[in-house]
């Protein structure tokens, strides 16, 4: 019996010496895939790190290029407007708003009307010239456009004309004015029409004055 029980502690040990080795492989497995883990992690931080430096360095440089086109785009506006100013300085209803270049209403149109008259297309082949010459100037690399605003005072149309309010009136004006220098040789990309209505005024009064002064066309260089 002795022997007996024997056997079969020895049976015993063996089998747990067996169980230990299977559970020291399946240690050292799994050390392993955790080695292998933690490199890959190592390596995806180092190329996250490597992505973040070089997203950073291409944001410094485009924000670099952009202020840089942006300072260009300055510089011909400044050279546009003070080409403009000498060419239409024998009148006072044209005149530099800030960044835009306007014309009064009365210049162009008349009243309640987007047919351009006979002193505004002797005023828009001026402008015209200037403009044909900006586009030799300016770089193709530089995306810019003149944008032509119309705007009307707070007067309201009857609806019973050609046009039923202050927005189609002002808008038909810009369209009207892009489609005349269009006819005059400048480029269609470099031009775009904006209608506004009586809701952007230059002056915040109601009289007589302050509504011929919100009553205009204008035109400013600007980024696509």
């Amino acid at each position: 019996m002795l022997e007996k029980s024997l056997d079969e502690e020895k049976k015993l040990s063996e089998k747990a010496l067996s169980q230990v080795q299977l559970l020291n492989q399946q240690i050292s497995a799994l050390r392993r895939q955790i080695a292998a883990l933690e490199d890959a992690l190592d390596a995806s931080e180092s190329n996250d790190r490597e992505s973040q430096t070089k997203i950073t360095t291409l944001t410094k440089r485009l924000n670099i290029a952009l202020a840089k086109r942006v300072q260009e785009l300055a510089r011909y506006r400044s050279d546009f407007f003070g080409r403009l100013r000498e060419i239409l300085s024998d009148r006072s209803d044209i005149r530099i708003v800030g960044d835009r270049f306007v014309f009064q209403s009365e210049v162009l149109f008349g009243s309640g009307d987007n047919v351009i008259n006979e002193l505004g297309t002797v005023e828009l082949n001026k402008l015209a010239e200037a403009v044909l010459q900006l586009e030799k100037e300016i770089p193709e690399e530089i995306n810019w456009v003149i944008r032509v605003d119309g705007h009307t005072d707070n007067i309201p149309l009857s609806g019973t004309g050609q046009f039923k309010n202050n927005w189609e009136l002002s808008t038909a004006r810009a369209v009207s004015v892009v489609q005349y220098l269009i006819s005059k040789g400048v480029t269609p990309t470099h031009l775009v029409a904006a209608g506004f209505g009586e809701f952007h005024p230059l002056v915040e009064e109601d009289s007589d004055e302050a509504r011929a002064k919100n009553r205009r066309i204008e035109l400013k260089l600007t980024e696509r």
